[in-house]
């Protein structure tokens, strides 16, 4: 079979085009980024540095400012439960509701104790609860949640349940709930699961 010169020339150009195609494709092709000199005049350079001292100037200011936070930070974290162990921190709590108990007139008698596990209270503190029970009238109650918010300890009270006890004698039957905030050191670590690597 003859090739005619039609023929031949479009050979040709298909074999010079895929020698520029792989020219093209194999050609190794630069991802860095071409760094270029900054012009820096001397008015851009004066605006820097006047701009520099202005943030020097305003760092006295924001150390004062962070000065007072500490400040008012260690005052509000004075009424944190200090003890060495959970078990000290929700005893001493049981003790500061004890001595505010003994305080009301006629004192209180305090019942059940129960002691809630330690749990997380934010990021940096936790939290001890102690639940009671007792009977006592209603302005005996009402005066012990008076002087619960006047302790030097952060304590607030969880979770309160009243019942009639002695209507004619004007007994009630109180649950309190009180929780106290504790340093994030206290807090019971989760248990491992069992058969895992201590």
């Amino acid at each position: 079979m003859k090739m005619e010169a039609r023929d031949r020339r479009a050979l040709a150009l298909l074999g010079g085009s895929i020698v520029v195609m792989a020219i093209v494709y194999f050609w190794p092709v630069g991802t860095g980024d071409v760094v270029r000199p900054t012009q820096s005049s001397a008015p851009m350079a004066e605006r820097r540095l006047e701009k520099l001292r202005e943030l020097a100037a305003s760092v006295p200011g924001k150390q004062k400012l962070v000065d007072g936070v500490m400040a008012q930070l260690k005052e509000r974290e004075k009424g944190i439960i200090e003890a060495e162990t959970a078990s000290q921190a929700q005893a001493q709590l049981t003790q500061t509701l004890r001595k505010a108990m003994r305080a009301q007139s006629p004192p209180m008698e305090m019942g059940q104790v129960e002691l809630a596990t330690i749990q997380p209270l934010g990021k940096d503190y936790g939290e001890a609860i102690v639940t009671i029970s007792t009977n006592c009238r209603i302005e005996q109650l009402v005066n012990l949640l008076a002087d619960l918010s006047k302790q030097p300890e952060a304590i607030s009270t969880r979770e309160l349940r009243v019942n009639a006890s002695d209507p004619r004698q004007k007994v009630i039957t109180v649950r309190l709930s009180v929780a106290g905030v504790l340093p994030k050191r206290l807090v019971a670590e989760q248990r491992r699961p069992a058969g895992g690597i201590f």
